[in-house]
């Protein structure tokens, strides 16, 4: 997947935890043969250039490209899965995997962990008891600081954004490059919904405001392309330290 996956499990290990993170990971590397854009002989790459047929593809193939269709409906065409005209689910797998992951461990017992695939972050229970977990957002402008730190539990955050790859997300509406943000944190219970809907909400850019604010259960932090930020009434939950604020209203 071009990235780095990482898991952190707090409080006693249990038994079969070992087991489940020794599954998770050779499930991690079959998705990346599957899913990979990179490789010529992934099933999607193969998919694409119709060397093959969807019935022909694993389940899990089958699987994403219905989630795609979903977000794709969600979003009014802001998520696609083939951005540019080529088929690239990559921006609904790394959460799905992530969040996949998430589960293995949890129905092993590992019930207080997170998993970090890129910065796509799936928690679970408490960070230690009485603790929820932390986690730092990264400043679009500022390189090494945070723009906040959002805590809770069984929380899922993702953020889509310009600082480290660029105007990479187009917004399917225009077929050019999104700039209004440089970057959105979404969070909510579950990643594969929360890291669909991020990269969907960097394309609608400013817009976005209004159109988190009536999705139930996920909340939104931006960054405009002008540094000012902004975030929905229901993030300060998360991050305590924030005022209340109008959606789209520059942070003072």
């Amino acid at each position: 997947m071009g990235t780095v996956f990482s898991f952190d499990i707090r409080r006693e290990p249990v038994a079969g935890t070992a087991h489940a993170l020794a599954d998770s990971l050779a499930w991690l590397h079959r998705m990346d043969v599957l899913f990979s854009t990179y490789r010529a002989d992934s099933q999607i790459s193969r998919l694409d250039r119709g060397e093959i047929t969807l019935a022909a593809c694993d389940a899990e193939v089958r699987e994403i490209l219905e989630l795609c269709e979903g977000a794709a409906r969600v979003t009014d065409g802001r998520f696609t899965a083939y951005p540019g005209g080529r088929l690239d689910p990559s921006a609904m797998v790394k959460g799905w995997a992530v969040e996949r992951v998430s589960s293995t461990l949890y129905d092993a017992g590992a019930h207080h962990h997170m998993v970090n695939g890129g910065g796509d972050i799936q928690c679970r229970g408490e960070a230690a008891p009485g603790r929820p977990w932390r986690v730092g957002i990264a400043h679009p402008f500022r390189r090494h600081g945070l723009a906040v730190v959002v805590d809770g539990v069984d929380l899922a955050v993702a953020t889509s954004g310009s600082a480290e790859r660029g105007h990479h997300i187009v917004d399917p509406a225009t077929g050019r490059p999104a700039t209004e943000l440089a970057s959105i944190t979404l969070v909510g219970r579950h990643i594969t919904e929360v890291d669909a809907l991020a990269t969907a909400a960097f394309a609608m850019g400013e817009a976005a405001g209004e159109w988190v604010r009536a999705r139930q259960g996920i909340e939104a932090y931006a960054v405009n392309a002008d540094g000012e930020s902004w975030w929905t009434p229901g993030f300060t939950a998360h991050c305590p330290s924030l005022r209340p604020t109008a959606v789209g209203t520059p942070a003072a």
